[in-house]
């Protein structure tokens, strides 16, 4: 019967491991999108960006 006290303990802390997860992956996201603007603008392209 614990189990509910317990729950709400580690609500708070799924919370912020996911705002942790989502904030990690938005900055593995722009890192890639930055890398791939980079790669076109320098001629070498990434597949399928060129429209073919």
């Amino acid at each position: 019967m614990s189990e509910t006290g317990d729950k709400a303990h580690t609500a708070k802390g799924d919370k912020e491991t996911r705002e942790e997860r989502l904030a990690r992956q938005l900055r593995e996201n722009l890192r890639r999108r930055k890398a791939q603007s980079r790669a076109i603008q320098a001629g070498s392209g990434v597949a399928g960006a060129k429209g073919d």
